[in-house]
């Protein structure tokens, strides 16, 4: 641990002295904010302004991260008041605005359901064109490639999760692309203390399926049906459908395998001190829990035998 932190500090001592020119003179000590297990994020302030920068970590391009998307989708989020201010993007480093904020836990993700579906069906009805695409199907087919490359074999149960991806692809296909966030972990989500949510770290943006993004925030925050339910119909502004359940359940599913996966590439590659072999352990087991239920079948058969309209919907 103590090697990889000293590294995030040496670079930003780099980053910080390439900043002060124009956002000001350091002010007091950098401050590591913990949490993040791709990069390394430091509060500053420069001039009499907090910053959040965040150093990037080593080796994500083998992650699937495309700088150029996130910079857009940075950039369209905060313009939609659902992101912090962008201030400055570079090759090794993301600055910020800090936000004065609370963490939060997935009870209150759960209890501030409306507001982040309206946030993420905004960013989903944004004319923004991202310069990725994600598709998790695609994206294990890649990380799988990356650690073969590495001389490393992935485990039986990565062949069962991108088994399962295919066939959630082939009943839900990427036909209607929308920007997305694809992240929607608990540590990205955050509460003003001026209030509101807001939701950072924009590094997997690309353009996918809204359903992914729902999915994702669901599985990740421990979403029972009931939150589910509100988050559909919070979502579209109309009552749930069956084909939406379906769609909702399979990306959960398609969630973790693609959480899985990463933690496969990040126990080969990343220099941060986290356990990312049981990462991926965590993540395969709640996978295998889920494609052994007996609803999976008529999640495919329903889910497939619905239209884009249907999903699109219109919120209101």
């Amino acid at each position: 641990m103590a090697e990889s932190y000293f590294g995030g500090m040496a670079q930003l001592e780099e980053i910080l002295a390439r900043l002060q020119p124009s956002l000001g003179v350091l002010t007091g000590e950098p401050v590591p904010l913990s949490g993040g297990i791709t990069n390394h994020n430091f509060r500053v302030t420069l001039g009499e302004t907090e910053y959040v920068v965040r150093v990037h970590g080593t080796h994500t391009k083998l992650l699937g991260i495309d700088r150029d998307a996130e910079l857009v989708a940075s950039t369209v989020g905060a313009k939609l008041g659902v992101a912090p201010e962008l201030i400055a993007a570079f090759d090794d480093c993301l600055v910020t605005r800090y936000i004065d904020c609370e963490p939060v836990i997935p009870r209150e993700v759960a209890e501030h359901i409306q507001e982040i579906a309206w946030a993420l069906r905004s960013f989903h009805d944004s004319p923004a064109q991202l310069p990725a695409r994600f598709w998790v199907p695609d994206l294990l087919q890649e990380y799988s490639d990356r650690v073969h490359e590495l001389g490393v074999q992935t485990p039986p149960a990565y062949g069962r999760a991108a088994a399962v991806a295919a066939r959630i692809a082939a009943a839900l296909q990427l036909s209607n692309p929308r920007p997305c966030h694809n992240d929607l972990l608990t540590s990205n989500l955050i509460r003003a203390r001026s209030g509101g949510m807001l939701i950072v770290d924009w590094e997997y943006a690309g353009m996918g399926h809204p359903y992914f993004d729902l999915g994702n925030l669901s599985v990740n925050n421990d979403f029972d049906e009931d939150t589910d339910e509100r988050l559909l119909g919070a979502y579209h502004g109309a009552p749930v459908t069956d084909a939406r359940r379906a769609t909702l359940a399979l990306m959960r599913i398609l969630s973790d395998a693609r959480e899985a996966a990463w933690g496969v590439v990040q126990a080969e590659i990343s220099e941060l001190d986290f356990d990312f072999d049981r990462y991926a352990r965590t993540h395969f087991q709640r996978l295998d829990a889920a494609i052994e239920q007996p609803q999976l079948e008529e999640w495919l058969a329903t889910a497939g035998a619905s239209t884009q309209e249907e999903l699109d919907g219109q919120a209101t």
